[in-house]
């Protein structure tokens, strides 16, 4: 069966650790910056006042006057999640991570080792802790699991067969689908409001319609195919970190701190020659809260000037002063180099390959490299003629 691990709110939650008071209080995400200001996830004071996530701003404090806004900090939410992952990996789940939040695994491999499929999820639970609240839902499809996982309260464990996901997700609302609000809202200005009633609408006129995105919602809605869960490759992170002893806006300065952790952390022994394929910067900003962009280089790289061209004029986008300034080394390659001459010319453009889709992967996330998959070829509309499936390495 494939699982998921849910914890919902984990971007308020884990930003939230360092202001614990704040978490009994009516509280919510703060919006990003540069976008509508649409409110995160809220705490459960918040909710019971009558503020609710992805509410406009405005609206929220009307409602709850003394309504907290809590800055995001992903910098937080980042290390925290990786504690997380690697806590369900030391467990002996292979885990892979859609996002900050939630995540899948498969439970072959370990039934026998904790004795069945309930223990191992309990085991699953024990390891995120109780501290989180996580929930975990399991069935023989991705997004059934998901679907499970969404409805099952705080440390509850809920399993779904494959017999029972069209009755179960039947009742379920439609934003449990990646649809885009304006898509929500057509389809129920349509009536259409669960996911049963979209699952029995015919899949070429949702298609039609809706296009490709309402015609994979349509497949969701109907179970989802049926994928194995591929884990990950921890992530070969080496972190350096600058503390300054006040705070600094000056980009000179901050540049200048940058290049001197570059050069110290290019220098660590656990690098070991390898080339840098993922690199992240991240500061603790002055006020609570954090900034953290990444980057991943077209080509796995040990130039420090390559590195500093794509993250040193980054630093220009904080939004306040610092008083921490890290590097992070994200995703490494596994060997030094490699003596092209020597390859022939096939197996060369298959490594090339090969590696520029690690390099989508590492920069986009686990699905978003796919193949086309023809269900339909006979169709005389080109959308439902095929499907982008997720490509396994």
């Amino acid at each position: 069966m494939i699982a998921c691990v849910l914890i919902p709110g984990f971007e308020l939650r884990a930003a939230l650790r360092s202001q614990p008071s704040v978490a009994l209080r009516a509280a919510a995400l703060s919006p990003e910056p540069g976008t509508e200001p649409l409110l995160g996830p809220v705490t459960a004071a918040a909710e019971a006042a009558g503020v609710r996530p992805g509410m406009r701003m405005g609206e929220a404090l009307a409602t709850c006057p003394e309504l907290v806004l809590v800055e995001r900090d992903p910098a937080a939410v980042e290390q925290a999640w990786e504690a997380i992952l690697r806590a369900l990996e030391d467990a002996g789940f292979s885990v892979d991570s859609a996002e900050p939040g939630y995540a899948y695994f498969e439970t072959r491999g370990v039934e026998r080792l904790y004795g069945g499929l309930d223990p191992a999820l309990r085991r699953a639970l024990a390891a995120v802790g109780a501290a989180w609240d996580a929930r975990i839902g399991a069935a023989d499809r991705r997004f059934a699991a998901l679907a499970a996982a969404s409805v099952a309260r705080a440390g509850q464990v809920l399993v779904v067969s494959d017999e029972q996901t069209q009755e179960f997700l039947a009742p379920l609302p439609l934003t449990l689908l990646p649809l885009e609000r304006e898509r929500y809202q057509e389809l129920e200005a349509l009536g259409v409001r669960s996911l049963g009633q979209l699952a029995g609408l015919p899949g070429a006129a949702v298609a039609e319609r809706l296009g490709p995105d309402g015609r994979r919602a349509w497949s969701l809605a109907r179970g989802g195919p049926a994928a194995r869960v591929r884990g990950r490759r921890p992530p070969a992170e080496i972190v350096e970190a600058l503390e300054f002893p006040e705070a600094v806006g000056n980009e000179l300065t901050l540049r200048r701190a940058f290049g001197a952790l570059l050069d110290t952390i290019m220098a660590r022994p656990e690098r070991h020659q390898r080339f840098v394929r993922k690199v992240a910067v991240s500061a603790r900003l002055v006020g609570g809260g954090s900034w953290r962009r990444t980057a991943t280089l077209r080509d796995p790289s040990a130039d420090r000037d390559r590195i500093r061209a794509a993250l040193a004029p980054k630093l220009a986008e904080l939004p306040a002063p610092v008083l921490e300034l890290r590097l992070e080394l994200v995703a490494l390659t596994e060997s030094d180099g490699a003596q092209l001459e020597l390859v022939a010319a096939g197996a060369e453009d298959r490594a090339r390959l090969s590696d520029g889709l690690r390099q989508v992967r590492a920069s986009t996330g686990s699905g978003s490299v796919c193949t086309v998959v023809e269900v339909a070829p006979w169709s005389r509309i080109p959308e439902t003629r095929a499907l982008f499936v997720p490509r396994d390495e």
